[in-house]
């Protein structure tokens, strides 16, 4: 078994960082648009700290999954 360690070594590193990156740019803006479209378009504000952990959720859902793999191996 690969200790915690190690595994959020790896995990905060190389591919699996920039994968968990793309899923949370792709999964967020997604979200954002859904959460938020009417407010995009029509050009009023939206809620900053909603956008925010709009992005934050799938970037630790996959960082999380990651680790838990990296972590059992």
């Amino acid at each position: 078994m690969t200790t915690s360690r190690e595994a959020l070594g790896k995990t905060f590193s190389g591919p699996i960082l920039k994968r968990s990156l793309v899923v949370a740019l792709v999964v967020g803006t997604i979200l954002n648009a859904i959460n938020q479209g009417p407010e995009i378009v029509s050009g009023q504000p939206v809620v900053i700290w909603k956008l925010a952990m709009t992005f934050c959720v799938p970037f630790c859902v996959a960082s999380y999954g990651a680790y838990s793999a990296l972590r059992s191996r």
